[in-house]
């Protein structure tokens, strides 16, 4: 797939960019990942009159996001002979399925497989009466956050805006979880209820393709999840938070890991451009933050590397210093083969929740899920390539020396 560079604001590297979608090798174009404008005009590029346009792609949306078709001779309320140039020229498509695997705990993931042939997972994770959605923005990862599988792997591409919404309906699919005919199914009235972008990547690293791709996720016409229930995860791309927050506008989860500035270095080291300091003061002025809806610190574990009492009343002390409407969501570390961490002991791990609480900010412990699978939090990595211990090494001190 042909790709253009971005440059991040503030200095970040460029990164890979695929460009709008194309014809696939039997010329057709697939319609998902397109918005409202873009579905019109590919419709009058293809033979639709561009009067009847608007309307077709309306029905076509609908058909698509709200009734979850991949078959254009199921909209019947669209002329047979316009169905019949549409499944010429177009096709409503779904990742493909590599592998699939069920936890002992009922968590589900997912190895998918783009069209030029690279891999990516996501994973969902069921609750009681509803369910959480992991999704990836990147094939591999650009950071090389040392505790985290995904962080092994090069940055091989960005996914499309349509490889990102075509996660959500596979999940859905593999769900049952489309309304059928007369039935009106909500987002609070199906298993998958809640979407995380914290999958493989760096989500703000593919901003353009996760702000459109969420975009038609949260489309009230069609996917109609609401941002309330959407997370993004940053490790820290401070430049584009702002802008994450003004234009797609759902809750900020950031991925802290570490209270001071040796231990965060080594363990998330974008933390070498854009310092703790800079990073909560982008927290705080992040658009629409506040006790409703609080901003996530995600704290990974690490047995004797930031697991101290001191660690704790650190955190405690920077999110009073920057009055943030915070809770901290404490990870036991999921080990993966050859990593250098251990995950805190138990009671450590209840110490530093107990400190944090006591000082009125909220500090549950996540229960993992899916480790039998390499599905919990920091598991993930595709087959896309696969590398020896040299040329991880080799690429580790790459992203670093990138870093400064």
């Amino acid at each position: 797939m042909p790709t253009a560079a971005m440059t991040i604001p503030g200095g970040a590297d460029p990164v890979p960019v695929p460009r709008a979608p194309t014809a696939r090798e039997d010329g057709r174009v697939d319609l998902v990942g397109l918005n409202k404008a873009e579905m019109a005009a590919a419709l009058v590029a293809a033979g639709v009159p561009e009067k009847q346009a608007k309307l077709r792609a309306k029905q076509v949306w609908h058909w698509i996001y709200h009734r979850g078709l991949t078959d254009f001779a199921g909209m019947t309320d669209i002329a047979k002979e316009t169905r019949a140039l549409l499944a010429e020229r177009f096709v409503v498509g779904r990742p493909e399925v590599t592998l699939q695997q069920v936890s002992t705990d009922g968590t589900r993931k997912w190895l998918l497989k783009t069209d030029d042939g690279n891999e990516y997972e996501m994973v969902f994770i069921p609750d009681a009466d509803r369910g959480t959605l992991c999704v990836s923005s990147q094939v591999g990862c650009t950071l090389n956050c040392r505790f985290c599988h995904t962080g092994t792997m090069k940055l091989v591409r960005n996914l499309t805006a349509g490889e990102i919404v075509g996660q959500v309906m596979l999940a859905r699919d593999t769900l049952g979880e489309w309304p059928q005919p007369g039935e009106d199914l909500t987002g609070e009235a199906r298993m998958l209820s809640n979407i995380v972008m914290m999958g493989m990547g760096e989500p703000l690293y593919n901003f353009d393709n996760v702000s459109k791709g969420l975009g038609i996720v949260m489309d009230e016409t069609g996917l109609a999840l609401s941002r309330r229930r959407i997370t993004l995860s940053t490790s820290g791309v401070v430049p584009m938070m702002a802008r994450a927050g003004a234009e797609i506008g759902v809750n900020l989860a950031v991925s802290l890991h570490a209270v001071t500035k040796d231990v965060r270095d080594e363990i998330v080291p974008i933390n070498r451009k854009y310092g703790i300091e800079e990073l909560l003061k982008a927290c705080a002025a992040y658009p629409g933050a506040n006790n409703a809806r609080r901003i996530t610190f995600e704290y990974v574990m690490l047995k004797d590397k930031n697991d101290s009492d001191a660690d704790a009343h650190e955190l405690v002390r920077l999110i009073r210093k920057y009055k943030l409407p915070a809770k901290v969501n404490l990870i036991p570390f999921n080990p993966w083969p050859g990593v250098a961490y251990e995950c805190s002991d138990d009671d450590r791990i209840a110490r530093f929740s107990d400190i944090i609480f006591k000082a009125g900010i909220s500090a549950p412990v996540r229960t993992p899920r899916g480790r039998d699978i390499m599905a919990a939090c920091g598991q993930l990595k595709s087959e896309s390539e696969k590398l020896s211990r040299a040329e991880l090494d080799r690429i580790a001190a790459e992203k670093q020396a990138a870093l400064g």
